[in-house]
């Protein structure tokens, strides 16, 4: 049997895109006929603290259903400094590097995360000494989205970062990209790399809105009329979420009307400023919940809200909060340009698009929605639900990802 390593540092029982991604696709191929296990960081994120019951430990075998993951140090800190976030991601690129070395066998496959980039350091060496075939997964193009969003100006650091980019892209037998976008950005450059789409997707028999029983909206106090829409997420720098305040902001004399923001991040404490100052009681926080717990809130609402800042950069994002949403068939109202809004809104028909950073654009299209509470939302919450199943459902994800492992042994 071949043998896949899964190099990652952010994993569950961390709750997040790249965590419930990586784990359901290591959960899909073992089933397949893949050897999985998984060598990540003691789990932290987005509170930037270790978790209770991984406090104080150096290194941790556990079975998480069925996959073999190993565990090693990292170092946190709830600063946002540029120092701090660098010491988190070098603790790791080195305490990865000897655990693997020192616990691990040797494996077919190595596949890493980036970002961070910085991971591909203890990547690359360890797939040599493992003779394995170094697979790098990109879910964000990275240093260029760093730069443009301005979290590194340093020019010595960028072009380092940049050289480090591509001397991975050369090493890897395999470069998987989680957009068309990122996959053609990577090929345009490296023409003579082998590159695959990777999406992201659903799990369509745990998010099916018939097969789930919710009193969510009841016991958060809302009406059975009132119209929920829910941004479910990081709080996050790249989410632009001052639209939401200043859109709440415009509707707030508009009875029934809440916008909900589940999550944590580094944004949070602003936004909450922003709410306590303008008095918005239409806008509501909660903190963040398990995976479990979200079928039952997807139920409760009737909107979810995707939103991301204007930036060339994110035309081609495919936030992954958008698939649970449709599997549940409840719309979207997207602020994404480019391949997100061709997916879901012009090809699949499942919501409403809104221009990024726009707050009236989506005051305005809330209402739309809200005057079609019954009828329309529900016709768009039916378009995507098909939408995924035909192009996004997980199982086929993971089958197809298989078969292409399989060709780098031709």
């Amino acid at each position: 049997m071949k043998k896949l390593l899964i190099l990652t540092q952010y994993y569950p029982p961390e709750t997040g895109a790249p965590q419930n991604r990586l784990h359901e696709l290591a959960l899909r191929i073992k089933d397949a006929g893949i050897d999985v296990e998984v060598l990540t960081a003691m789990p932290n994120y987005p509170k930037m603290e270790i978790f209770d019951s991984y406090k104080g430990k150096r290194y941790l075998e556990e079975e998480i259903d069925g996959i073999r993951v190993y565990r090693s140090r990292i170092y946190v800190s709830k600063s946002r400094g540029m120092v701090a976030r660098l010491l988190n991601y070098f603790s790791f690129v080195w305490t990865s590097f000897f655990t693997g070395m020192g616990k691990l066998d040797r494996y077919d496959y190595l596949m890493f995360e980036s970002p961070p980039l910085f991971l591909g350091m203890s990547a690359y060496p360890l797939a040599k000494f493992k003779r394995a075939k170094l697979i790098m997964n990109v879910s964000d193009l990275w240093p260029e989205s760093a730069e443009k969003l301005g979290l590194v100006t340093n020019r010595f650091f960028l072009r380092l970062a940049t050289w480090l980019e591509e001397f991975l892209y050369r090493k890897s037998v395999l470069i998987t990209g989680q957009t068309q976008g990122i996959v053609r950005d990577i090929s345009s450059r490296f023409p003579d790399k082998k590159t695959y789409w990777l999406p992201n997707g659903v799990d369509l028999t745990y998010f099916k809105n018939d097969s789930v029983e919710s009193s969510w909206r009841v016991d958060q106090g809302f009406a059975e009329g009132d119209f929920l829409l829910l941004y479910a997420g990081i709080v996050g720098h790249a989410q632009g979420l001052e639209i939401l305040v200043n859109a709440a902001d415009r509707l707030k004399d508009q009875a029934g009307i809440y916008i909900l923001v589940l999550g944590d991040g580094p944004e949070k404490e602003k936004l909450l400023k922003m709410k306590a100052d303008r008095k918005l009681d239409n806008l509501r926080f909660f903190d963040p919940v398990l995976k479990t717990e979200m079928p039952a809130i997807v139920k409760a609402i009737d909107v979810a809200v995707v939103p991301l800042k204007k930036l060339p950069l994110f035309e081609g994002a495919i936030p992954s909060k958008i698939f649970e949403n449709l599997a549940m068939e409840k719309p979207i109202l997207l602020g994404v340009k480019g391949e997100a809004k061709e997916l879901f809104i012009d090809e699949g028909r499942a919501g409403l698009y809104f221009e990024p950073e726009n707050d009236e654009e989506l005051a305005n299209q809330i209402l739309a929605l809200k005057d079609g509470q019954g009828t329309r939302v529900a016709e768009l919450g039916k378009n995507g639900r098909a939408y995924v199943e035909r192009k996004f459902d997980r199982n086929k994800i993971a089958e197809a990802f298989y078969n292409e492992l399989r060709t780098l042994e031709e």
